[in-house]
């Protein structure tokens, strides 16, 4: 059975990058709700982007270290399919804000070089008990800010009975996420800055080749 790998694109902020992004047939188009980020849309914003998208392609928010009533103020605004805790969130501060959400959400892991696949699972199945509202883990690189910041990790270091079920992030770009998926063959993998030709302005043509490329390892 040919692997289908979901393919997210986040930070879109202009009309026509969600518009090419659809076109290049993403999965999932993510918003950036952190307002330290160059990428930070408002709610009122992403609600218009929102509306562009057509059904059965995912919408999600991120959020950076948010209360449960910012999300929820956020959520009502723009409703986004899916929530992406990217900070420094408990598991039960998680499961509480999605609660009050009333969206599923995904839990970014930020992988350091001493991490272990022990640590991945174990992450895992806390916030799966945390929650009946998890949905899975996004494995991005660890570094002072929020965000892998365009940083590959080891992706050696992810368990073979993970793998299936994570989203990859961290510096993958049009260069490498073939070879990443043919590595690691993830569930899905996430593109922020790989695809842009400035902080927050997309490249529709990187989007539309990054596509390909995880296309074509599927097909391998």
């Amino acid at each position: 059975m040919l692997q289908r790998t979901r393919i997210k694109i986040c930070g879109l902020t202009r009309p026509q990058d969600v518009r090419a992004a659809v076109d290049a047939g993403v999965d999932a188009i993510g918003f950036v709700f952190y307002s330290k980020s160059p990428r930070h849309v408002t709610p009122r914003q992403a609600a218009e982007l929102i509306a562009l998208v057509p059904p059965f392609i995912a919408t999600v928010g991120l959020f950076v270290n948010s209360s449960a009533d910012e999300v929820a103020h956020a959520v009502a605004q723009a409703p986004v399919t899916l929530l992406q805790f990217h900070g420094d969130e408990t598991p039960e501060h998680c499961a509480a804000v999605a609660q009050v959400a009333a969206r599923p959400f995904i839990r970014a892991a930020r992988v350091k070089p001493d991490t272990s696949g022990h640590d991945l699972l174990q992450c895992e199945d806390i916030y799966r008990t945390a929650s009946n509202l998890f949905s899975g883990l996004l494995l991005d690189t660890f570094v002072d800010a929020y965000g892998g910041a365009g940083k590959v990790f080891d992706w050696s270091l992810i368990p073979e009975e993970l793998a299936p079920r994570v989203v990859l992030s961290g510096g993958l770009s049009v260069q490498n996420v073939a070879g990443a998926v043919a590595r690691v063959r993830p569930h899905a993998v996430d593109v922020s800055s790989g695809v842009e030709y400035a902080k927050g302005i997309k490249d529709a043509e990187k989007m539309r080749a990054f596509i390909e490329g995880v296309r074509k390892a599927d097909a391998a």
